[in-house]
């Protein structure tokens, strides 16, 4: 007989409640959370329940894109509200309140964030990090990361953010996919001197165990309404880049970021009809319109990030600068992808011009890596 040793199971930052429970202790908490704020092994019991049955004094929760249970379209206005279950108050970081106010933040000592990433540049919960630990910083208060795995984290691609391209879909100088969990990232957003003002937060990581970055991590919860599977989460990057153009990426459907098309034939023998889907999508692209396209469902998961299904829609649609729409440079962090596209450069010309940006980066994110 044959013994397999499986590599043991993955301990999230949450998990590891020996190392912040001492941490927490006679302090007033807040915590920036959402669905996917759960403790897998012990049947996806929510952090924020768990935190109140240790005794902890959790003052109000922050909610990112999507709201507390994640059933929030991309961009749609969250509001704050009252948590049904536990009756704490919850407070959107989303739409105008991007960044905690100093009056929402000062009864409290400690600020947990716990979110579930899926290490691309342009996924927001990064951004609402960001924008916590400068709160923090500039009120006095403590930072504690949770971490989790990053499910793109084996992998550095993509172009650089461009200096005058910073939005909420790309706050800071790294890579699409930029290989970081959200601790290393925190690290490095201290450390550079990102936050306003070149300040620093008082933070304190709790790393997950059993964890190397090339290890496949498949989510217990999905990070967003409309990345429903572990395939969705590893094409996100890929196909992410079609919210930018005047293609449908499958918003609409069940299977989004999984297939892509336009009203027209041309583009391919697949079809679908995105339409109205409640908690997914309420006005996807080209909505009731049938679209043709590519079916990317049988994907493997070992799927990286690659331009092919970009370029080659692009090159089908003959709609020159037509296929583009503004918010194309937003997402892509520079105006130089979609002048390559235009001017008709393949992938691996237009992947030479990251080469230096790339190698760059690499040797800064060295410092900031957690796990091997």
């Amino acid at each position: 007989m044959f013994s397999i040793h499986a590599q043991p199971t993955p301990l999230t930052g949450a998990e590891r409640s020996e190392l912040y429970l001492p941490l927490l202790q006679g302090k007033k908490v807040g915590l920036v959370g959402n669905q996917t704020s759960i403790l897998p092994q012990s049947d996806k019991k929510h952090v924020v329940d768990f935190l109140l049955e240790k005794g902890v004094e959790i003052k109000k929760v922050f909610v990112p894109e999507h709201g507390f249970r994640g059933t929030a379209d991309a961009g749609e206005k969250v509001d704050n509200s009252i948590d049904q279950k536990t009756g704490l108050p919850i407070i959107s970081l989303y739409g105008n309140n991007k960044k905690p106010s100093a009056d929402q933040i000062k009864d409290l000592d400690v600020v947990i964030f716990d979110l579930q990433d899926v290490g691309i540049r342009f996924f927001t919960y990064i951004s609402t990090m960001h924008y916590v630990m400068e709160a923090c910083a500039e009120q006095g208060k403590k930072v504690i990361i949770f971490d989790r795995p990053n499910p793109n984290g084996s992998f550095v691609d993509g172009p650089m953010l461009k200096a005058g391209y910073e939005s909420f879909v790309g706050m800071h100088p790294i890579p699409v996919v930029h290989g970081l969990t959200v601790g290393e990232l925190a690290q490095m957003i201290n450390a550079e001197k990102w936050l306003k003002g070149g300040i620093s937060a008082d933070l304190e990581v709790i790393p997950v165990a059993n964890w190397q970055r090339d290890q496949a991590y498949n989510l217990p919860v999905k990070p967003s309404p409309n990345l429903p599977s572990d395939l969705a989460i590893k094409l996100y990057p890929s196909t992410c880049f079609f919210e930018g153009t005047v293609m449908s990426l499958g918003r609409g459907t069940y299977d989004p970021f999984q297939m892509y098309g336009y009203p027209d034939p041309k583009f391919g023998n697949f079809t679908f009809t995105p339409v109205s889907i409640d908690g997914m999508s309420k006005t996807p692209p080209h909505q009731d319109k049938r679209c043709y396209g590519v079916d990317l469902r049988d994907e493997s998961l070992d799927h990286q990030f690659t331009l092919k299904y970009l370029l080659d829609a692009y090159e089908k649609s003959g709609m020159k600068e037509k296929f583009f729409n503004n918010f194309f440079n937003t997402l892509a962090g520079t105006d130089e992808l979609k002048k390559q596209i235009l001017a008709g450069k393949s992938e691996s010309e237009i992947r030479e011009s990251w080469k230096a940006g790339l190698k760059a980066y690499m040797q800064k994110r060295e410092k900031y890596l957690i796990y091997e």
